[in-house]
């Protein structure tokens, strides 16, 4: 009569280790080397796999189990100094092993737990979507004062003066047609829309006209008002720049 007898599968090596600390329930700081070296050999001897990469593993830890067994059985050599207990190297590993085992069985319990349940996608009212919170014109001005935002648009306009060319200046003119407020802020807010920051100097640039440079300060003070965009100066009489709101 043939008797087979099914072997429990381990994971690897250090599973294995485990299972037989706990089965006979020893503390994993004091292992009894020399039954535990017994077990293990009787559990490979059984095995029947034929996958070489699975046997060396356990036949690498079956070497050094019998390496730390010959070493704990053999009387201490006088002349060497004293290198520690044999063990220790291995009961690190099962201590690492054993903590990934744990967290591992921890976040299987959880995804189990996690997959019981059921979530509602957010039904949130369109009253709620379309609000929009009240523009703090105090918080967007900030520092800047009128009496600052004067000598900033002076001394841009003094530096537009300063740019005119004293020959060409006396040619004949064409004529542009004067731009509203309207369409120079619909203009701005256009481009505020692609551009997150920028300054207004370069706003200005091709935009030589008076009349232009004061519509666009205008238009800048517009958005400013309806929290657009939002304006700073790092320096006094420096450079105003200019942040975009528009998403």
């Amino acid at each position: 009569m043939e008797l087979n007898i099914k072997l429990q599968v381990f994971e690897g090596p250090l599973d294995l280790l485990l299972h037989l600390l706990d089965k006979n329930k020893v503390n994993i700081y004091d292992i009894p080397i020399a039954d535990i070296t017994d077990q293990y050999m009787e559990y490979i001897s059984g095995m029947q796999s034929r996958d070489m990469n699975v046997m060396s593993e356990f036949l690498v830890m079956a070497a050094t189990l019998l390496d730390i067994k010959s070493r704990m059985l053999l009387p201490a050599d006088p002349t060497e100094e004293e290198t520690g207990d044999p063990r220790e190297e291995l009961v690190l590993q099962l201590l690492e092993y054993k903590m990934y085992k744990t967290m591992a069985a921890e976040l299987k319990d959880r995804s189990l737990e996690a997959s019981h349940n059921f979530y509602k996608e957010p039904t949130i009212p369109g009253e709620v979507l379309a609000y929009e919170p009240p523009v703090d014109l105090a918080e967007l001005v900030g520092d800047l004062t009128l009496e600052r935002l004067n000598v900033i648009f002076c001394d841009i306009m003094r530096k537009q003066t300063d740019r005119v060319d004293p020959i060409r200046s006396r040619f004949g003119r064409i004529a542009k047609e004067e731009i509203s407020l309207e369409e120079r802020t619909a203009s701005l807010k256009e481009y505020a829309a692609g551009h997150k920051s920028f300054s207004f100097r370069k706003l200005l640039m091709g935009h030589s006209g008076r009349e232009e440079v004061i519509v666009t300060f205008l238009a800048v003070l517009e958005l400013m008002r309806t929290g657009e965009i939002v304006i700073s100066q790092e320096e006094l009489f420096g450079d105003i720049l200019i942040e975009s709101q528009i998403a």
